[in-house]
């Protein structure tokens, strides 16, 4: 159920504005915005195991929206102001390829971010890797690493440097690393 969670809020924080968009097009009333987005949520939520995995979760979610947006609409058509369906469409279209877009810049900022932790000096690399990829903390962290809390804290804080620098490609790498 975790990893449920966690899958649902990495996938709705990476959506969220662009469906809020969506329900904006279709919807003039702010306040009704919210509600039709926590509506959205909710059953988001409670359906995610039907979300099919090798489609976009984008679509998926905006077609909750939409079907919700329908639904209130049947029920006070005087609080709605829905587009045309085939502009509905478009603008569905639109956010799906703005969505690909961003997912595009994420994975390139992300093989950066790979790269640039695999060209860290070893004391720094290992530090950033079991902080963050293992999620090891206090004084476990610095037991792994054979060192003192102090040192670990020295080592992730010259590491996030250096991993800040690299990403704004402001550091060079060590000759032999490629960044």
């Amino acid at each position: 159920m975790a990893d449920s969670r966690k899958l649902f809020e990495a996938l709705i924080h990476e959506n969220a504005h662009s469906l809020r968009i969506f329900l904006h097009s279709l919807v003039h009333d702010p306040s009704l915005v919210d509600d039709l987005f926590q509506e959205t949520m909710v059953i988001a939520w409670r359906t995610l195991d039907r979300f099919d995995q090798e489609r976009s979760f984008g679509r998926w979610v905006r077609g909750i929206a939409r079907n919700v947006v329908l639904t209130h609409r049947r029920r006070d058509a005087r609080q709605l102001v829905v587009a045309r369906e085939d502009l509905v469409d478009l603008i569905d279209d639109h956010c799906e390829s703005i969505q690909r877009m961003s997912n595009d810049f994420l994975d390139d900022r992300l093989d950066r971010l790979r790269r640039c932790i695999d060209s860290l000096p070893t004391t720094y690399r290992e530090a950033i890797r079991l902080r963050y990829q293992r999620e090891l903390k206090g004084q476990r962290l610095a037991t792994q690493l054979q060192t003192s809390w102090d040192n670990v804290k020295k080592r992730l804080q010259r590491g996030r440097k250096i991993l800040f620098e690299c990403m704004e490609g402001k550091w060079s790498a060590p000759r032999g690393a490629e960044v």
